[in-house]
This record gives C-alpha cells, sequence and structure tokens, in this order.
C-alpha cells in the first residue's frame, strides 16, 4: 500500500522536482515551444502499479462506445457535402470509468487535488488557477483501449490536455499529431490539409511515451489522433481534467457520449 501523504511518493520529486521555480520555468518553455511537453518516469513505479491494479479491478464498469464524428467535433454542416473535410467521420472507440469511479484512497485523486501539482501545472500552463468539473463524471477519468480500439483524428475543444500514462499496449496505441494545423482564433480549419491527412498524403509527428509518462498537450490547434491498440494488453490511459473556470460542468449530452450516464 503507498502511502500518500507525501508527493515524493506518488512521483519521482527527484527527477521533476515540481516545486521548484527553475525547473517549471523549463517545463513552460518546453511546451510553449512544442506544444507537448513529455516528463517520463513521472510517477514511481509502486504508483504505476496501484492505478493499474484499481483499473484492472474496475474494468468491468467501463462503458465502451464507438463514436463516429469529424476532426473539429462539431455536428454536421449541411452547407458542405458529407465527403467534406468538414464533415467527413472518423472512428474513435475506448472504455471509460468516470470520477465518481475512482477510489477515493487512490494516488490518481491524491494528485489531483494535490496544491502543489495545480500549482505546477498553472505555472507550466500559464493559467491562474485550475478548477476540478462540478460533475460527478469529468475531473478524473481513466480509459481503456483494447485490440482494434482507437481515438480518430481531432481537433481538442480546450486549450490543454493532461494525462498519465498507465499501461501501453504491446503494439500499436500511438499518439500522433500535427502541430499548428488550424487557426481556431480566426476560425481558419484548413480544409485542404486536413483533407490531406484523411487520405493518407501527410506524415505526422509520434510521440514516444512509456508507462508512468505524464504528457501536457495543447490539442485546440494541434490536430492528433491514437492509432488502434495492437495484442492482447490494453493501453490504459488517465485523463486528469481541470477548468479555468469555476462551477463548470461538461454537457449533458457529452456525458451521456462519452460515459452513458449523466451521473
Amino acid at each position: 500500500m503507498i502511502n500518500k501523504n507525501k508527493l515524493s511518493n506518488v512521483i519521482n520529486i527527484d527527477k521533476h522536482p515540481i516545486k521548484d521555480s527553475t525547473y517549471r520555468s523549463e517545463c513552460r518553455r518546453k511546451l510553449d515551444n512544442d506544444g507537448v511537453l513529455v516528463l517520463e518516469d513521472f510517477l514511481s513505479k509502486d504508483t504505476i502499479k496501484s492505478i493499474l491494479k484499481e483499473a484492472n479491478k474496475q474494468e468491468d464498469l467501463a462503458y465502451y462506445c464507438v463514436n463516429k464524428h469529424n476532426v473539429y467535433l462539431e455536428p454536421l454542416d449541411s452547407s458542405f457535402q458529407k465527403s467534406h473535410p468538414r464533415n467527413k467521420t472518423v472512428v474513435s472507440s475506448k472504455g471509460c470509468i468516470t470520477d465518481n469511479q475512482v477510489p477515493s484512497d487512490s494516488s490518481l485523486r491524491f494528485l489531483y487535488n494535490s496544491n502543489f501539482f495545480k500549482e505546477f501545472l498553472c505555472e507550466v500552463l500559464n493559467e491562474e488557477f485550475l478548477y476540478k468539473y462540478d460533475d460527478e463524471l469529468s475531473s478524473i477519468n481513466i480509459h481503456y483501449a483494447k485490440e482494434g480500439q482507437e481515438l480518430g483524428w481531432h481537433f481538442d475543444n480546450s486549450s490543454f490536455a493532461i494525462t498519465l500514462l498507465v499501461q501501453k499496449p504491446i503494439s500499436g496505441g500511438r499518439f500522433e499529431y500535427i502541430r499548428d494545423f488550424r487557426n481556431s482564433s480566426i476560425n481558419e480549419n484548413n480544409y485542404d490539409q486536413v483533407s490531406d491527412l484523411l487520405n493518407n498524403k501527410c506524415t505526422p509527428k509520434r510521440l514516444k511515451m512509456e508507462n508512468g509518462s505524464l504528457v501536457l498537450f495543447r490539442g485546440k490547434n494541434a490536430i492528433h489522433r491514437v492509432t488502434p491498440t495492437e495484442g492482447y494488453l490494453t493501453r490504459v490511459l488517465s485523463v486528469l481534467a481541470y477548468n479555468s473556470e469555476p462551477n463548470v460542468k461538461l454537457s449533458e449530452s457529452a456525458r451521456m457520449t462519452f460515459f452513458g450516464k449523466l451521473y
């Protein structure tokens, strides 16, 4: 049983001194320069084991779904043809357990609620404060990708994403992305290049992630996907979701889509 009374028991604090201002500044510089920050061996080995044990124990509670969506995660626009890159659909499939299914004594919950961790994230992400979701489902999620499951190409609606890789698969499950593939601030959707990408005419970058890696990613203008899992070993990933404003709930339609329930 991990003693979670100290942050140093959950993360590798010597390798990742998240309380140190110089380290925080370097992480922020890397994220600003690259649009992504991968901190390998962020979780201690004991923490990885305990989270994986919890995930395996609760996998039968996961809501599995297959969704078809366009890369913009927007409703169909009837002013374009269905084959147009604005409307052309890709497939995402995964299982998910929700925040209220994560044990109260989980290392994930300790880390999510840690003031030191949130202060680190705020400085690296250039956010004033981070708030949990104001619903019981959305703050901490565990995603499962069995053989053949994937996340199709898409842009995120949020300005940042925070994930922890708990178990990588035997093969596949690769995170691929292309930075600055649209400019959402001026509604420039880059349809021509999106079409090329969907027709396999672009070569994305590939992110290397090992078990225990913390990943911060700016995906609002960077298109990205996770390739299908290959082999018997399920890809297990934790998503730590925060908001820049208080009292934010994921919409009911989004909760039904992602979690299959409202509460």
